[in-house]
């Protein structure tokens, strides 16, 4: 592979706007492989000026373990790269975002050490994952600094989204399922940033 090539992200699914699974190109010799986890300049051309304000790593020791779906309020809105460097997890990505032709929808993907591929996951959209065997590590940078007054769940139940996980989890925080079912006011901030979500609720 030509060294140019190395760490070249590769957009092969967008199922809702500014929503990416991506695939990076590695480069494998003898000694091992390497690869570009970020890369600003790339991912400007998919339409994200995203600095990194946080990096954050999970370690998850049991099977089942869920996480989410978590997701901050503008102006803390986030923008997540999240790739799995240890195990494998279903990744799941809900869109927030009251104008969105795509409010409402949710997608999952599988994520491992092994198919190197990476959820983009914009402001707006709230993010979570079920680990698919033991001892799952995650990696992810984050746009904007943690805002405890404007952080959110979803929980991963909530009968309003009726998200298809891929069995039931064996592990939630207490306070991921103590969420409160989906509210707008509440979970989109409408009556404090003057939003309409863009179906009927």
């Amino acid at each position: 592979m030509a060294r140019s090539a190395v760490g070249v992200i590769d957009p092969i699914d967008e199922p809702m706007p500014h929503v990416f699974l991506i695939q990076v190109k590695a480069h494998e010799d003898e000694r091992g492989s390497f690869l570009r986890l970020y890369c600003r300049d790339q991912l400007s051309r998919l339409g994200f000026d995203f600095e990194v304000v946080q990096a954050n790593l999970s370690t998850n020791p049991k099977k089942g373990t869920l996480r989410g779906l978590h997701y901050q309020l503008p102006p803390s809105a986030e923008t997540k790269l999240v790739w799995c460097l240890r195990g494998s997890v279903w990744d799941c990505v809900l869109d927030l975002r009251a104008t969105s032709p795509t409010f409402g929808k949710w997608v999952g993907y599988e994520l491992s050490a092994t198919n190197r591929r990476a959820v983009l996951v914009p402001p707006g959209c709230a993010h979570g994952f079920l680990t698919l065997e033991p001892n799952v590590v995650l990696f992810y940078l984050v746009s904007a600094r943690y805002d405890p007054a404007r952080e959110r769940g979803i929980r991963w139940n909530d009968p309003f989204f009726a998200i298809a996980w891929p069995f039931a989890p064996a592990l939630v925080s207490p306070r991921d399922r103590a969420h409160p079912d989906f509210e707008p006011g509440y979970h989109l901030g409408c009556a404090e940033n003057g939003l309409v979500p863009c179906v009927p609720l």
